[in-house]
This record gives structure tokens, sequence and C-alpha cells, in this order.
């Protein structure tokens, strides 16, 4: 479609966590589920092949500077049209063109109610733009023969597993930066959501169901953050100064950090907000340290530049090899299907390390990824790299096709001399779907209209436990029950929905809204389990009592 490159798809929870978006060929929204052979003999054929080939040769530049230049000259426009029509509080937007920067400039504010103007040092937390940024990172300890992409986890996280032991061995770090490791989509972004740490959550993915290895694409966040933290400690130190050490320093991204505490501390930063009718508001803070590598980096358009000119260089930059161009080159590849064709002469997507991948029908390379936090942020990068054209667009706005319509006009305007189609209003009902379209299969709202009553709150009250996601307690408040969960002990209302089954509010990037919550009660008139829907995705959301 044009020049976007495609949502990254999180089913069953579309645009839902740190991750979400990003640009490749057809803007469908779905997953591929490709079965697999997974006999001891078929998983051992997959193994042997880790990496993918060189595609063929690029095209020559088919884009002239003056069409670059027309695309640049238009782009004010297309930002205030934007930020007109969707009340967006602030936008910045980079261009780097043959390792020059065409366009630097900020956009309206950094929090709303305030005149607080958002300039081009005005730091953003990137979301999942965080992951090709995380790549390069580690493209740059490949070429230092620190680590290699296709290295075991294992050989450097070794408490690291998976459901499956085969798998726990095989599994590398290519593997997991390009979601094709098994693990269902979003896998640990709910132990996040409840308030637990890196540490914990990678040390439990090993519960996580896994579909066939290699052979299934689910977006992970936390497996992509397993892969960076092991490549950190086989350098012998820490993901946020591996960053620093490899990437941030070298190019003089002074302003750009994978540390929440430092995205805090920046007197000239953006806010996030999420939009309630008309009306946009700076509500939530947003600390992603525990998936720092998939989305927890922060930086402003001007340092986002000079990553651009380095990746349009192939690890170049001002004339140093900041990153082997052979290691970096790995992660502008094709790992793995993420969007299947979806007609006869339609275009597959993929995922390479850390990038969506796609090729227009001039056979060029195009790489994108889009980040957004359902809190409130969106950001995009698209690159044509044949071309040695990029652009960069960060907004302070929850997820509703902003700085993709704006990435897609400026490609669209330089390719063609104008937009092909109106971008936002094309996006905004797929991004209005995919955020807000998410609920539960039952409408807890609207309870029976003959509801079965509920038992007396101490067959529900005490203490449940449950390997993934900790213990939970059910206490009584007056009339009211109570659930328990997380590290933080975060409470939620429990509400009467119909017999043992009750609903509550759920929180967090994962939200989507009211949930039940089911107990099971024995013949003694005590619940023995529970069963929390929200937790519920892959099997793991039943609680057993223990008290």
């Amino acid at each position: 479609m044009g020049d976007m490159s495609r949502l990254d798809h999180a089913c069953p929870r579309p645009l839902r966590s740190a991750a979400a978006l990003g640009l490749v060929a057809a803007l469908a929204v779905g997953c591929t589920g490709a079965e697999a052979d997974t006999t001891v003999a078929g998983r051992a054929a997959v193994a042997t092949s880790p990496l993918p080939t060189v595609p063929p040769a690029q095209p020559p530049p088919q884009l002239t500077r003056a069409d670059v230049e027309t695309a640049v000259s238009k782009l004010d426009d297309v930002v205030r049209d934007a930020m007109r029509r969707t009340g967006v509080p602030g936008v910045a937007v980079g261009v780097v063109h043959n390792d020059k920067v065409l366009y630097l400039k900020g956009f309206g504010l950094r929090k709303a109610g305030t005149k607080d103007r958002v300039g081009a040092d005005t730091v953003f937390q990137l979301a999942s733009v965080s992951k090709p940024l995380a790549s390069t990172v580690v493209a740059a300890a490949v070429g230092e023969k620190i680590v290699r992409w296709d290295d075991p986890v294992v050989d450097h996280s070794s408490g690291f597993a998976l459901k499956d032991p085969w798998v726990t061995r095989h599994v590398t770090l290519a593997d997991l930066f390009s979601h094709r490791s098994g693990l269902p989509d979003h896998a640990g972004d709910l132990l996040e959501d409840l308030g637990y740490d890196r540490s914990y959550i990678l040390d439990h993915l090993r519960y996580e169901p896994l579909a066939p290895f290699r052979a299934h694409y689910a977006y992970t966040n936390f497996g992509l953050t397993e892969a960076g933290v092991a490549a950190a400690r086989a350098a012998g130190t820490s993901w946020e100064k591996l960053s620093d050490e490899k990437l941030y320093r070298p190019l003089g991204m002074d302003s750009s950090s994978s540390s929440f505490a430092d995205y805090e501390k920046a007197g000239n930063k953006a806010a996030l907000h999420v939009k309630t009718g008309d009306t946009w508001s700076a509500e939530y803070v947003r600390d992603a340290d525990a998936q720092s590598p998939a989305g927890g980096a922060s930086s402003t358009v001007r340092d986002m530049t000079k990553w651009l000119r380095l990746q349009l260089g192939n690890g170049k930059f001002e004339g140093r090899q900041v990153v082997d161009a052979d290691a970096l080159e790995q992660t502008h590849l094709p790992y793995m299907v993420s969007e299947p064709p979806h007609s006869p002469v339609g275009r597959a997507g993929f995922y390479g390390l850390g990038w969506n991948v796609s090729y227009d029908d001039q056979g060029r390379l195009k790489l994108g990824h889009s980040g957004g936090f359902a809190l409130g942020a969106a950001t995009n990068v698209a690159l044509l790299p044949s071309e040695k054209l990029g652009i960069v667009v960060l907004t302070n706005g929850e997820p509703i096709g902003v700085p993709e319509a704006i990435s897609a006009t400026f490609l669209d305007t330089a390719q063609t001399g104008g937009p092909t189609v109106d971008w936002l209003t094309f996006l905004g009902p797929i991004f209005k779907q995919s955020l807000h379209g998410e609920h539960s299969p039952v409408d807890y709202s609207k309870p029976p209209a003959s509801p079965a009553p509920a038992q007396v709150n101490s067959a529900y009250t005490g203490t449940y436990a449950n390997d993934y996601y900790g213990p939970m307690t059910v206490s009584a408040q007056g009339n009211e029950l109570t659930m328990q969960l997380g590290p933080k002990k975060q409470r939620f209302s429990l509400r009467h929905y119909d017999g043992d089954t009750f609903s509550y509010r759920t929180t967090g990037e994962m939200a989507l809204g009211l949930s039940g919550v089911t107990f099971t009660v024995g013949t003694g008139g005590r619940a023995d389990k529970v069963r929390v829907e929200h937790l519920d995705t892959t099997g793991l959301g039943t609680f057993t009592r223990n008290d």
C-alpha cells in the first residue's frame, strides 16, 4: 500500500503495548501462524541455517535531490494539517538525505495546557522505535566479536529457559530479535503491567506455551529484551551502559538514553497524552525500564537524525566506521514473514532484526518501525536505504496514526510529487480499531437481567497461588471484594456480575476495560480456584487456593 511498510500486528492484542505498530508493505493487521515440522529431525533442520542469505543488490537511486527537497518543502504543512485534524499536542520531525540533515523541527506543546514548546531537542519516549536502536547496539557488539547473531542465548544467559528444553538450547539472539522464537504474542507484558521487574519477567518466560520454533511470528517485547540483555552480559555490562557505549556516545546522541531515569530528569521533555473525546490530557507516566531494549529508549529528533545517518551510511558516521557494516546489514535482512500477502499479486511483509523489512515494486529495500504506548506516545521511523533517505517522527500522543501518516505522506511526495492517498484518513480507522477495538468477549458493563446470586464473601476470600503471576489475595472490605496482585500489591475492586463471576477494571498498557474473574466453588462452600480472564490469554490465568 503505497510507501507504508506495515502495522506491526499484535494479535490477539493489537497495539496494546510498547510495541505495536510499524511500516511494512500492506497495512493489514493479522498474525501468521505457519505449521512446522516439530519432530526432532524437523527442529534440527531449522537449526542448521539460522541466518538468512543476502538479498539481491539494490537498484541505483531513483530520487533526485529536487524530488526530496520538494517533499521537505511541504512537510510543515503536512505536520500542521495532521495536528489540526487530530489535536495531537506535540510533534517533532527529522529528515536525512545523502548524509545531510535536511529538516529538523518541532511543533506544538510538550505538555497540553502549558506554553512549553516542542523543539528539535525535546526528549520523547520512543516506545518500540527502541527496537531498531537496540539491534544497532547489538550489531556494534557483533562487529567487535563480543557476540554473534547466531549465538544461542544460553551461551550468555545461563539461567535463561523457555518451556521446551530443545528450543532453550537452540534459540539465538537473532531468533529473539526477529520474533520467531515461538513465544506467544506480547509474552510477559501482562507481568510488566502488574509491576514485575525485568529479572522476574525474563525468568518466567519459561512458563509460556510455545508455537513452532522459527515457523511462527509473534511480537514479543521481552523476548527481544532477553536478547539485548544477553548481549550486554557477554560484554560484561548492563544494557543501559552498552547502549551508551556502543551507540549514544560515539554518535554524540547526548540527549538519548535507555534508562527511564534519564528521561524523567530531562528538563526539555514531552509528556505522554491520551485522548478522551476531543481532549488530549497528560494522565500517565510510563516507566518501560523492564523492557528497555524493546521499548525503553528516549531521544530527540536531533539525536535520531544522527542514528539515521549511521543506518543509511552502512555503519559510518562522519567518516568513522562506528558499527561494522556486515553486522549492521544483517539487521536489514528478512528473517521472518510477519505479514503474508493478501492477494496473489500482493507482497509479503517481513521482520528483520528489530526492523520491519519490505521491498517495493522497484525492488528497493524499505525499513521501518513504529512505536506506541497506549498510555500516550506514538513514534515512527522509515528508511529507503538505496535512496539514502530517512525520516523520523516523534509525537506525544497515543497511537492514532499521526507519525505514520506524516512519514508516508513525505515518502509518497518524494516519489510521486504528492500523496497518493490521504494517509491520515486511511490510517486513522485502522489505529482506532486496533487501539480501542480490543475488549473482553463478555460485556461486563451490562450484567444479566436476572443474575444468579453470589456466595457469601467468605467463600471467595483468601490467598491463591500461580507460578507465573505470583500470589493473589482476595479480601472483603465492608461488602466489597478486592483482588490484590503483583509485587506492588495492586488492588482491584471486584463487582458482582453473575453467580461466581465478578468484573474488574484492567489497567496499564494492556488494559482493555472491564474483564472477568470467575471463582470455582467446591463442595465445602469455598472457592478452590479463580480464573482471571485478562491474565489468561495463554492459559496461565488460573490461581489455586493455598490457605
